[in-house]
């Protein structure tokens, strides 16, 4: 395989690599801050790439985005933390400026690509990736291929009903959970701190941690039962807290003693890729939109 340029853009920081083709790995990493206006962001992403290209003869440029991206037209719908990347034909402008091809993917998908690809849902063809951060979000992975969707809505969760009437980024994310309990109990503690509080013994933040995972654990028994995927990976800092799994679990068993018709329990995974997810989907990406053109 041949060298290509990694950026995975976020809200606040643009990170950065090279993907080693010859050695099949990530290297070369760094990050910088991302820029507040278009023009900015054009300069520092055409920089980033110029150097990929004077140094490693990079053949083209895999990018991680926010929002919704349109693989078809090379715009990103939706809405995100940096409006000015949406509702144009980004895609085509980028590759102007960096005399290279370009690959675009929403990040959640990125982030499904890396686990299908070669992390923790290698050799899996139907996988739903679930992503808990400050919402929940998401992809779907049908015969290894990302699902969009009509309205490239495909993944997200977040905006699922659930019993309270509440969606599930109100109530199945460690951020909201902290949220709940500093109201009632006038304190100012992290999602973090809440869940050891629970640990500890603290009654409200057990009240607060289960309605997490019964919301978590919900919305995973709706959507194995939907899609009947082979796994269901969680991503997200939540995610590699080693209790978050287990009690997932334990809610879904009470589901399953309600509903004596279930013949299984979903099966649920952490994913194995964390901050290198979306640079590692996004090569992903671009090997599968230019099979020839990375291979050696």
């Amino acid at each position: 395989m041949k060298n290509l340029a990694l950026l995975d853009v976020g809200g606040t920081t643009i990170k950065y690599g090279l993907w080693d083709g010859a050695a099949q790995q990530l290297t070369k990493q760094g990050a910088v801050a991302t820029p507040k206006s278009l023009n900015a962001y054009y300069d520092v992403l055409t920089q980033i790439v110029a150097e990929f290209k004077a140094s490693d003869q990079v053949v083209g440029v895999a990018m991680s985005t926010p929002g919704a991206v349109n693989k078809a037209t090379g715009i990103i719908e939706g809405a995100s933390a940096l409006p000015y990347i949406h509702h144009f034909e980004i895609q085509d402008e980028l590759e102007t400026r960096f005399d290279l091809p370009v690959v675009m993917e929403n990040d959640a998908n990125c982030a499904a690509l890396a686990e299908v690809g070669s992390g923790a849902a290698k050799g899996l063809k139907n996988v739903l990736f679930m992503v808990i951060g400050t919402g929940v979000g998401g992809s779907v992975i049908v015969n290894g291929q990302v699902q969009h969707g009509r309205h490239l809505f495909g993944g997200e969760f977040g905006y699922m009903m659930m019993n309270d009437g509440r969606i599930l980024s109100e109530v199945g994310t460690a951020v909201h959970m902290a949220d709940r309990y500093n109201q009632e109990a006038h304190t100012n503690y992290s999602g973090r701190e809440v869940f050891e509080l629970a640990d500890q013994g603290d009654l409200l933040a057990q009240k607060e941690a289960q309605v997490l995972y019964d919301n978590l654990a919900q919305a995973i028994y709706n959507l194995q039962y939907s899609f009947d995927s082979e796994a269901v990976i969680l991503g997200g800092g939540v995610s590699q807290a080693d209790f978050l799994v287990p009690n997932i679990e334990k809610a879904l068993q009470e589901i399953l003693k309600q509903v004596d018709i279930a013949p299984f329990m979903p099966t649920i995974r952490t994913c194995q890729y964390h901050n290198d997810a979306n640079l590692i989907g996004a090569m992903e990406d671009f090997r599968r939109t230019y099979p020839n053109l990375v291979a050696n």
